[in-house]
């Protein structure tokens, strides 16, 4: 559906403009946080759609962060996307057993994360 909004947690800027463009030319709106201390306070005040969440951040990775927004009731419904650098054969399992929906290695196939959004907002 059209407006959906989308939270880019990353603190990659030129990722985060990336993504933006990429979202926007889709119909999402979108937000943004750069580290994992404001990824809850955004993800709570903006109550995004769905998050693309990045694992390597400062300020507490993307672990600690899906495991906060999957023990907080008003944010454990919202699906989350996971999209790294980091090495997939050490971390997609766990990203995934930690309740991400899908895991994409950076840089993403834009048709695959453009279907693995659409999918995820059914």
């Amino acid at each position: 559906m059209a407006g959906q909004k989308i939270l880019i947690i990353d603190d990659d800027n030129d990722i985060r403009k990336g993504l933006n463009i990429r979202l926007r030319a889709n119909h999402y709106s979108t937000c943004f946080a750069g580290d994992g201390v404001g990824a809850i306070s955004v993800a709570r005040k903006e109550k995004p759609d769905l998050i693309l969440l990045d694992l390597g951040l400062p300020a507490g990775d993307g672990f600690q962060v899906l495991e906060r927004l999957k023990m907080n009731t008003e944010l454990a419904h919202i699906p989350v996307i996971v999209l790294s650098a980091r090495d997939p054969e050490a971390n997609e399992k766990r990203a995934m057993k930690a309740g991400a929906g899908s895991y994409f290695q950076k840089p993403a196939d834009d048709e695959e994360l453009l279907a693995a959004i659409s999918g995820a907002l059914g």
